[in-house]
């Protein structure tokens, strides 16, 4: 099963070609890609190698983490699955707001005290 590796840290410089031969000493690599800005198609410092093998990944992990690459030390870890992110939401019930206080989340004005 393959293993999606998240590599933060690229000098931004680095293509997709380089980090693929650069993790291919680990181990066959399915894919690589340097993630770029999409205004400017400049490197944004990340990106992500997807390894053959489960094996193939922890050997990158162990072998290539807070190593020099390109004039940089790499961060490398398994990625979290996709939509696992910063996405927010999800954990509150349905129908709640998010927010607190007296000015039920929207803040700005004054603030007022109760009138119980």
């Amino acid at each position: 099963m393959a293993t999606k590796l998240f590599v933060g840290g690229l000098s931004y410089s680095t293509t997709s070609e380089s980090l693929r031969e650069y993790f291919a000493q680990c181990g066959t690599v399915e894919s690589a890609t340097v993630i770029t800005d999409r205004a400017t198609g400049q490197s944004r410092g990340f990106g992500f190698v997807e390894m053959a093998t489960e094996a193939d990944g922890q050997a990158a992990i162990s072998k290539l983490n807070d190593k020099p690459f390109e004039g940089r030390r790499l961060t490398v870890n398994v990625a979290n699955p996709q939509g696992a992110g910063r996405s927010g939401g999800g954990s509150r019930p349905a129908g709640s707001r998010s927010g607190g206080g007296f000015g039920g989340g929207y803040g700005g004005g004054p603030r007022r005290t109760p009138r119980w």
